[in-house]
């Protein structure tokens, strides 16, 4: 199975207000595995960059007056892409972008279901958490500290060990299949669940320890909360 963990930077939100792609980056998946193929690409906006872009992204106007427009690098980038499934943060955004740089050249748009929403999966799975590319860094111990300003390619390798870490880790397709018990079992959903031990461990806790921990408990009166939970 392969797919593509894409990433973009613009001059700003809109591309119905004049903003267009900067940079893309992408990062080969096969079997939810990094092949170190990858694909990265500084683009003419053909436009001033927006201070606040800049800041954002750090991409200025003297660094990005050499490079091609998107016309020029629109084949090698749907040829990468292929039919391949997009692994995007927030891919409404991105995708919004993609296909009006495509509709612009008169080429076929990339349809919204080839893309994975990473952020829809983190908000499924910690609802009420912050879902941001750092927050989930921070969640999963990420090291994303070369990340001082966005960049695609960047944060497209970032976005790939944090999309393994959503799906489960870095073989989630590896189940164990056959002989199971009371001790592991895999829910309707797919998700592994612990059960309690066919034979409990024994207690590590010492009759001396058991002996001392009650003398404590005696000694701080009929009110100690110990006596209450007992």
């Amino acid at each position: 199975m392969r797919e593509i963990v894409l990433d973009t930077e613009t001059t700003g939100f809109e591309p119905a207000e004049g903003d267009r792609i900067v940079e893309i980056g992408a990062v080969e998946l096969i079997n939810h595995m990094p092949t170190g193929r990858t694909y990265h690409q500084y683009i003419n906006p053909q436009r001033t960059m927006p201070q606040a872009a800049f800041e954002v992204h750090g991409l200025g106007d003297d660094f990005l007056r050499d490079k091609p427009v998107f016309k020029d690098i629109a084949q090698d980038f749907i040829d990468f892409v292929g039919d391949s499934k997009m692994v995007i943060h927030n891919a409404k955004f991105d995708m919004k972008f993609l296909n009006a740089e495509l509709g612009w050249l008169n080429r076929p748009l990339l349809p919204m279901d080839q893309a994975l929403d990473t952020l829809d999966i983190a908000r499924r799975r910690f609802p009420g958490s912050p879902a941001s590319l750092d927050a989930l860094c921070r969640r999963f111990g990420i090291d994303n500290s070369s990340r001082t300003l966005h960049g695609a390619l960047l944060d497209s390798e970032i976005l790939a060990e944090v999309y393994l870490e959503l799906i489960g880790g870095r073989q989630p397709d590896l189940v164990l299949q056959g002989r199971t018990s009371q001790k592991t079992q895999t829910s309707d959903a797919g998700e592994w669940r612990a059960y309690p031990r066919e034979t409990p461990l024994p207690s590590r806790i010492t009759d001396a320890e058991t002996a001392a921990h009650t003398a404590f408990v005696d000694s701080l009166g009929d009110g100690a909360l110990w006596k209450k939970l007992a």
